[in-house]
């Protein structure tokens, strides 16, 4: 429902009303949702009243029909009366031919019976006079009588209109209602995938490594993608000796190391559609042996229902000391986040026109969390909340100088 919803049509007047109408196209942003739920509770109130109009019109207009001076039910009675009189005319009618027959078989003389016949002729006639008469009669007073029905059949189909709309409307509002309800929870997309390339298993301190990541929609639909990487060094000790930097294609921009950055959103993926993001790690000399680790994800922009979350990627990584021979070193293997441990940002109130939200964070902060081994996604800060008001929905708080969060800038900001 990429258009206002809508949903049901029922004018006072139910002569004119319809029945509810759902949308083909269904709504995508939560600003769409929040109009289709309203849309859909105006329509049901509309589809009530319409309902009650309806019954109280259906109730007068039966009444009027009924009423022997309606114009129709006046002329149903007339014809009941011209149908009646013309019964008796034709009774009257067959019984004095009845009795002209009698007389023609008890004429004595040929004067006598020839007056009996002419009798008989004149009263065969005046049979047939009033049987044609009582036919019209009647043939008039049915139809009398059927265009009385008929006006009440209109009235009874009219009301029928609006007589199930309120049922169907509260199905189609009870449908908005509960995708707006669901919207309020962010969508697990499981083909918005994403995958690091080039990440070592095992870093030496005093060098830089340039690796990416590379973003796909695997879905079926075209997204606008915010890509969001998370890159922390476990050891306390050792929080202030990365740098992490990403590309956008003319050089090199360094994230902020007590804040978050973004860079410029991928716009339109189509189906099937990749683009990579270049980081670049880089980790001082004096830093010592630990561990390190990077999380990865495809978010869509926060426009979408509202959230669309991509399955998060891990990879683990060692930190050792300036100097080291490390020897032929893999890749760091990915592991996928747990959807449990993944960062869960609140539904983005941007969809429907305000200031985003950032998402709620846990009681752990990311010195105890990092400290004691626990996963990056987990850990959250109260204390950096209002730096994630520009976020939309998607960016997470995960504590000073110890995690940076990626994502693109609009085309304008590059």
């Amino acid at each position: 429902m990429t258009t206002p919803v809508v949903l049901l049509s029922a004018a006072p007047a139910f002569a004119d009303a319809k029945p509810a109408t759902p949308m083909l196209n269904q709504p995508k942003t939560y600003a769409e949702l929040e109009k289709a739920a309203a849309d859909a509770e105006k329509a049901y109130g509309d589809a009530v009243a319409a309902k009650a109009a309806g019954l109280k019109k259906l109730k007068a207009a039966m009444a009027a029909l009924d009423l022997d001076t309606h114009p129709l039910k006046a002329a149903a009675l007339a014809h009941d009366a011209v149908a009646k009189a013309a019964a008796a005319d034709k009774t009257a009618a067959d019984k004095a031919l009845t009795d002209a027959e009698a007389k023609l078989e008890t004429a004595k003389d040929e004067a006598g019976k020839a007056e009996a016949k002419k009798a008989l002729t004149a009263a065969k006639t005046d049979a047939k006079k009033a049987a044609d008469a009582k036919a019209d009669a009647d043939a008039k007073k049915e139809a009398a009588w059927e265009a009385w029905n008929d006006a009440r059949v209109k009235v009874s189909q009219e009301y029928s209109l609006v007589q199930d709309a309120p049922e169907k409307a509260l199905k189609i509002k009870e449908a908005a209602d509960k995708a707006r309800a669901a919207a309020a929870e962010c969508v697990r997309v499981s083909g918005l995938t994403v995958l690091a390339d080039g990440l070592p298993s095992k870093i030496v301190a005093g060098t830089t490594v340039d690796f990416s990541f590379t973003v796909t929609n695997g879905t079926d639909r075209t997204l606008n993608v915010d890509p969001l990487a998370l890159v922390v060094l476990r050891e306390r000790k050792n929080w202030d000796f990365l740098k992490v930097q990403w590309s956008n294609g003319s050089g090199w921009q360094e994230l902020e190391a007590k804040g978050n950055s973004y860079v410029a959103s991928i716009d339109a993926m189509k189906p099937g559609d990749h683009s990579d993001v270049k980081m670049r790690l880089t980790i001082d000399a004096a830093a010592t042996t630990g561990k390190g680790v990077g999380q990865f994800a495809g978010d869509a922009s926060s426009q979408y229902n509202p959230c669309l979350l991509g399955p998060m990627k891990r990879y683990d990584f060692t930190v050792l000391a300036a100097g080291s021979k490390p020897g032929k070193v893999d890749d760091a293997k990915p592991d996928t986040v747990d959807d449990k441990d993944r960062p869960t940002p609140k539904p983005s109130p941007s969809a429907q026109g305000g200031t985003s939200a950032g998402p709620a964070g846990t009681s752990a902060t990311p010195e105890t969390a990092i400290a004691n081994g626990g996963d990056l996604a987990t850990t959250g800060s109260s204390s950096v909340l209002p730096q994630l008001a520009l976020a939309g929905g998607a960016a997470i708080a995960l504590g000073a100088g110890a995690v940076f969060i990626v994502r693109r800038r609009k085309a304008n900001d590059s």
